[in-house]
């Protein structure tokens, strides 16, 4: 029996520079670089990398209540894909929750 599912459609790049945010409050300069993909039955979705001072990121690593803003104005909720982040790493991949809107993502690819 073969399964139906709706193709994944990708919508483009994002890559820039922002800030983490922590309860609205800037805590980090961060740089991204984030896909967007669109699956009719899910909706929008994103993943990526955000780089930042090694300490910096240590010191985040694991939270689930964090945001980047772009220079643009947008607000993407990130949580952390990984499990371990390797000792002195200033990258850590992400995934980007909440309501994502596709308009963020047109255009950008």
């Amino acid at each position: 029996m073969a399964f139906k599912t709706k193709a994944l459609r990708y919508l483009g790049r994002l890559s820039g520079r922002g800030e983490i945010i922590h309860n609205g409050r800037k805590v980090a300069p961060a740089t991204f670089d984030f896909d967007g993909y669109h699956r009719q039955a899910a909706g929008v979705s994103g993943c990526g990398e955000i780089r930042l001072r090694a300490d910096v990121l240590k010191g985040l690593f694991g939270r689930v209540d964090l945001q980047m803003l772009t220079e643009q104005g947008q607000v993407f909720d990130i949580i952390f894909s990984d499990k371990v982040l390797p000792d002195e790493s200033c990258v850590a991949h992400v995934d980007l929750t909440g309501a994502l809107d596709p308009a963020d993502w047109l255009c950008r690819a």
